[in-house]
């Protein structure tokens, strides 16, 4: 298995029907949380997954500055219910991050991180930046990674 990376034209219609569908099997169905998954922001994402048999089975993806926060952000990441506990979301975020400080050259990156997910990403080197708020009836808070290796 390999991670791909591709912006929203690079992806074919079955990559993007199965992100899609991933997603919303993740943050509509299995949280049991109707919201607008289709939140035009795709286009201007990059597009970080990993595949198993034809289904993705990890995501997330990058927005460019602007578009959720004022610095370049990460976002939907998830993984398969039946793949969580193999260490792939902390791989997948380690080459998210490589992804945004070497190829797209940014260093601070804005993360809206479910609440009882801070000690994941604090791992990763993010900080806590924000009181508790809801987004979508989820407590959130807002975290910042910055490279201090520029």
């Amino acid at each position: 298995m390999e991670w791909i990376i591709k912006t929203y034209d690079e992806l074919t219609k079955d990559e993007l029907y199965e992100i899609l569908k991933k997603r919303i099997d993740v943050f509509v169905v299995e949280q049991n949380c109707p919201y607008d998954e289709i939140d035009n922001r795709d286009k201007d994402s990059y597009h970080i997954f990993l595949k198993k048999d034809m289904n993705v089975i990890a995501y997330l993806r990058i927005l460019e500055p602007g578009i959720s926060f004022e610095n370049i952000s990460i976002g939907r990441v998830l993984v398969d219910k039946n793949q969580r506990g193999n260490g792939l979301a902390i791989e997948m975020m380690n080459k998210a991050i490589d992804f945004i400080i070497n190829n797209l050259r940014y260093n601070i990156i804005r993360i809206s991180a479910q609440e009882y997910l801070i000690g994941f990403y604090e791992n990763l080197g993010f900080e806590k930046v924000s009181n508790v708020y809801l987004e979508d009836d989820i407590p959130h808070v807002e975290m910042v990674y910055q490279n201090y290796k520029k």
